[in-house]
């Protein structure tokens, strides 16, 4: 779904005070990002707070991920527009920073994925209608270098069409849907299915 850079820009400030408020965007970490028309990409400006997110805090990037306005866009820029060209029916991506998703995926170092089953709150992602599923979410592992990551993720995604979600080691995850509103959807959930990951092997003293 494409929109207008204003409607954009409006939905990437309050999905910033949303996610904030939740606790998934600490400091002047995450950053997101809407598809405008003419294969265009709103974006968060690098180092805002996404909590004090304001119309300049939202710039275009090209699909290339070069700016068009005279502004510094996110650091990992690449790694949205590599999702919008890879799913044309992709209309939103958020990045967020969660203490969950930072613990779990630093335990369960070497591994190249997390499988959520069981859970009510897979119905939240794309296509799912059924708490009886199994959703494995890829893990990669942190790097400053974005271009190979994006290669990374992109050569993954390739073969997990069903996918909405992606965890970076140490780091954060990755969420997308048709519009904001899904986005969010997804992120919240996916972000709750962590929290509970990590509740229960607390409580079952396993080691990861």
């Amino acid at each position: 779904m494409e929109s207008s850079f204003k409607r954009a820009a409006e939905d990437i400030v309050d999905a910033g005070r949303r996610l904030d408020a939740l606790g998934f965007a600490p400091a002047t970490s995450g950053n997101y990002s809407v598809r405008l028309l003419n294969d265009e990409v709103a974006i968060t400006v690098s180092g805002w707070h996404k909590g004090f997110l304001k119309s300049e805090s939202i710039m275009r990037v090209g699909m290339d991920g070069q700016a068009l306005d005279e502004q510094k866009p996110s650091a990992e820029t690449l790694l949205h527009t590599s999702l919008y060209k890879k799913f044309p029916q992709v209309g939103a991506v958020l990045h967020t920073h969660s203490v969950p998703c930072v613990v779990l995926t630093r335990l369960m170092a070497g591994s190249d994925q997390l499988l959520l089953e069981g859970y009510e709150l897979l119905k939240a992602f794309p296509g799912i209608d059924t708490h009886n599923v199994e959703m494995s979410l890829p893990i990669f592992d942190n790097t400053q270098d974005i271009m190979t990551l994006s290669r990374q993720v992109d050569m993954v995604l390739e073969n997990k069409q069903n996918v909405s979600v992606y965890l970076i080691r140490g780091h954060g995850l990755y969420a997308w849907g048709r519009d904001m509103a899904e986005a969010l959807r997804v992120v919240e959930a996916a972000e709750a299915m962590l929290a509970c990951e990590v509740q229960i092997r607390q409580i079952k003293g396993e080691k990861i």
